[in-house]
């Protein structure tokens, strides 16, 4: 079943284009960090354009954009779309920020029809995606959901000291509605870039996704002594050399963490702090992450314990002290099937290639789905290109998305 409601691949792709002039870059990304004053902005210019199509904004105390749209049977529970408008420091035009105007283009063709749905629609934008200038990511869905306190999240500081709830107010986007009554819907859609490229290689138009894989994440501190770079080698208790044989063995055992369908493990290091700093000075102490992911939740346990057992080698032999601490885990989290169907059925409808895949990337929906019955449909991106300023997509892929996630939406709506 294909709906006909008039919508346009082309405004849709001339919104993209418009919200990333705001916090754009020389080489064509965004930098759009979530309670930044640009953060603000675009906020500013999305609330515009839903209002201007007769939705009614509330924000919640995390921040969360809700806007509504009503149906003929009150009584039912909303169908909802999100994602989010947040970037990285060096972040892509289409990352998350897809989803949500997707989702505002089904908006603007039901606005232009005059069409009504039996339950009330939902677009949402959530804080924090991106977890860039607050960690852990995903706050504001993980709050909605209760998965962070209130308080928590707006404790959190980020590496200048800033609290988040303070930003939240500096910007003017700390509302005062409950954000646990996002709990109280019938189903949630998220439309992304996959991120990856898998789809691209085979040549297929959108991925249905059907689960999320399991992340468990560190954080590493190598503690040695500090040592003049012209001292001899020879009994030095160098932390940089101790971090980088354990930063190393992160990608072996990843690799090695293959479970019976033959899946390999994903591990790694994104960030590295080293004090104090110095050309010439061997550091004494060296801070850094790691993220590990898989869709077996055994080889994930396994890979956890090879880390922090190998750790503890590198520390014996090299007469360092490491500590490996847990930061985050997150599940592996089934999506909603009666949903996933609905997207199948949409994109068989309308002739698009797709497959079922899973996620190994954090989203939105993978918070939604421990309460909400949730499901994500994925478009391509080039090369699998992310989190870069070089992140691109077609028209045609995010006009694909458009329509399956809007025939999805209504079905399930209706």
């Amino acid at each position: 079943m294909t709906t006909n409601i008039p919508l346009s691949g082309t405004r849709l792709w001339d919104s993209l284009m418009e919200i990333a002039r705001i916090g754009g870059t020389a080489k064509g990304g965004c930098n759009r960090q979530t309670l930044t004053d640009l953060d603000g902005e675009g906020r500013a210019l999305f609330q515009r354009w839903g209002e201007a199509v007769g939705l009614t904004l509330s924000v919640d105390r995390v921040g969360n954009m809700v806007f509504r749209r009503p149906g003929r049977d009150p009584s039912r529970k909303p169908i909802a779309i999100g994602s989010h408008l947040d970037t990285q420091p060096t972040g892509g035009k289409f990352d998350g920020i897809l989803g949500v105007l997707a989702g505002l283009e089904i908006m603007r063709a039901l606005h232009e029809a005059g069409a009504e749905t039996e339950a009330p629609l939902v677009l949402i934008n959530w804080t924090n995606e991106e977890g860039a200038r607050f960690s852990p990511p995903m706050m504001g869905s993980g709050a909605a959901m209760g998965i962070f306190s209130e308080a928590e999240v707006l404790a959190k500081q980020d590496a200048d000291g800033a609290v988040f709830g303070d930003e939240l107010r500096r910007i003017g986007w700390q509302g005062t509605a409950d954000p646990a009554a996002l709990r109280d819907l019938g189903g949630y859609f998220e439309l992304h870039i996959e991120q990856g490229p898998q789809l691209e290689n085979e040549g297929l138009d959108l991925g249905v996704v059907t689960h999320a894989l399991a992340q468990s994440w560190y954080e590493v501190t190598v503690e040695g002594e500090d040592a003049h770079g012209g001292s001899i080698m020879a009994g030095r208790r160098d932390a940089m050399m101790g971090a980088a044989h354990l930063i190393a063995a992160v990608e072996e055992i990843a690799l090695a963490a293959v479970s019976p369908t033959g899946e390999p493990g994903r591990g790694t290091v994104g960030v590295v702090t080293v004090y104090p700093s110095s050309r010439n000075v061997a550091p004494g102490r060296v801070w850094f992450s790691i993220d590990t992911r898989h869709g077996d939740a055994e080889r994930l346990g396994w890979m956890g314990a090879e880390i922090k057992k190998r750790a503890a080698a590198i520390a014996t032999e090299r007469g360092l002290r490491i500590d490996v601490v847990d930061f985050w885990h997150s599940p592996m989290t089934q999506f909603a099937p009666d949903l996933a169907e609905h997207l199948r059925v949409a994109a068989r409808s309308r002739g698009y290639r797709f497959k079922d895949m899973p996620t190994g990337i954090g989203h939105d929906a993978v918070y939604m789905a421990r309460v909400v019955p949730s499901v994500m449909l994925f478009c391509p991106c080039h090369g699998g290109i992310s989190h870069n300023e070089a992140e691109s997509i077609t028209p045609e892929w995010a006009t694909a998305g458009l329509s399956v996630l809007a025939d999805a939406v209504l079905r399930a709506a209706n």
